[in-house]
């Protein structure tokens, strides 16, 4: 049998559109079990448990790479990643399932073939690439071939995690974008989005809080999530560094270097919006790993 875990990840990250993705330390473990014959999944809802399934679409195209085959599969996922919530659900199975066929086969695939494979899959490499290589990941295409370069987060940088009850489709989500943006806007962005990396990197608040405001997505994209503004007033009252839409959302991102701080703000968000979800994250350097049960 095969164990999988996989890091959530952030994506955007506010100024870095389809470009910055950050992995988490909250984790999906997955295991694949060889069976007689046929497709058994158990830890999704039902009508995830068939062949359209992600983990083992996933699973099959890496089997399928590698020139390889099963007689059949037990899937068994144990997760508390929320589904299209803004967290990289959809990358976290695609990895999930491409590196379970490849430690199944001995790890014949490098991080950079499954890079490349779950690229494919998902379309983009914003959540790929931190789900399997952890940490702050910048990543961009080239020649159709995904590129990626890690940077470190300070230790002491905090997460504050809120996750609506309600789906945010990246479908919708990438929709309300307009077709093209002013020079002068790509300008504003380019320079944040270089400074925020760094910033994160040496834990500077005071360039994070003003490199952290995008005028390229989150601008259309808030208006997706009605809560959107009164939640980034309780991040200002509570002394956030900033707040970001993780992904296409619903889920926001609060950034605060104060335990206390990011306490008092899960408590309020809890308080106001009892249905909801709130934790508090570190970013992880452990991107995907499996080892043999």
């Amino acid at each position: 049998m095969i164990k999988v875990r996989v890091p959530a990840t952030s994506a955007n990250l506010g100024v870095g559109y389809d470009c910055l993705g950050l992995a988490l330390d909250d984790f999906a473990t997955v295991t694949f079990e060889v069976i007689a014959e046929g497709l058994e999944i158990a830890g999704c809802e039902e009508a995830y448990c068939n062949e359209e399934n992600l983990f083992y679409q996933a699973f099959v195209k890496g089997l399928q790479y590698m020139g390889e085959s099963v007689s059949g599969i037990r899937i068994t996922v144990d997760t508390d990643i929320p589904y299209a919530r803004g967290l990289g659900s959809s990358a976290t199975c695609i990895v999930a399932g491409l590196a379970g066929a490849n430690a199944l086969f001995h790890n014949r695939m490098n991080r950079y073939e499954l890079f490349d494979l779950a690229t494919q899959m998902e379309g983009h490499p914003d959540n790929i690439a931190p789900a399997i290589f952890g940490g702050l990941c910048v990543s961009f295409m080239e020649d159709g071939k995904p590129n990626m370069i890690r940077y470190g987060v300070k230790r002491d940088l905090l997460f504050v995690t809120m996750i609506p009850d309600y789906e945010v489709s990246t479908k919708a989500a990438r929709e309300v974008l307009p077709d093209t943006m002013r020079y002068r806007d790509a300008v504003y962005q380019m320079g944040r989005c270089a400074a925020l990396a760094k910033a994160m990197e040496i834990g500077n608040a005071m360039i994070m809080g003003k490199a952290c405001t995008d005028q390229m997505q989150e601008p259309y994209r808030k208006k997706l999530i009605m809560e959107y503004e009164d939640v980034r007033s309780l991040c200002r009252e509570t002394d956030m560094i900033t707040m970001y839409i993780s992904g296409s959302g619903s889920t926001m991102i609060a950034l605060t270097q104060e335990e206390a701080a990011a306490r008092v703000l899960v408590e309020k968000i809890k308080n106001q919006y009892p249905s909801w979800d709130a934790r508090i994250l570190r970013a992880t350097y452990d991107g995907v790993q499996s080892e043999v049960c």
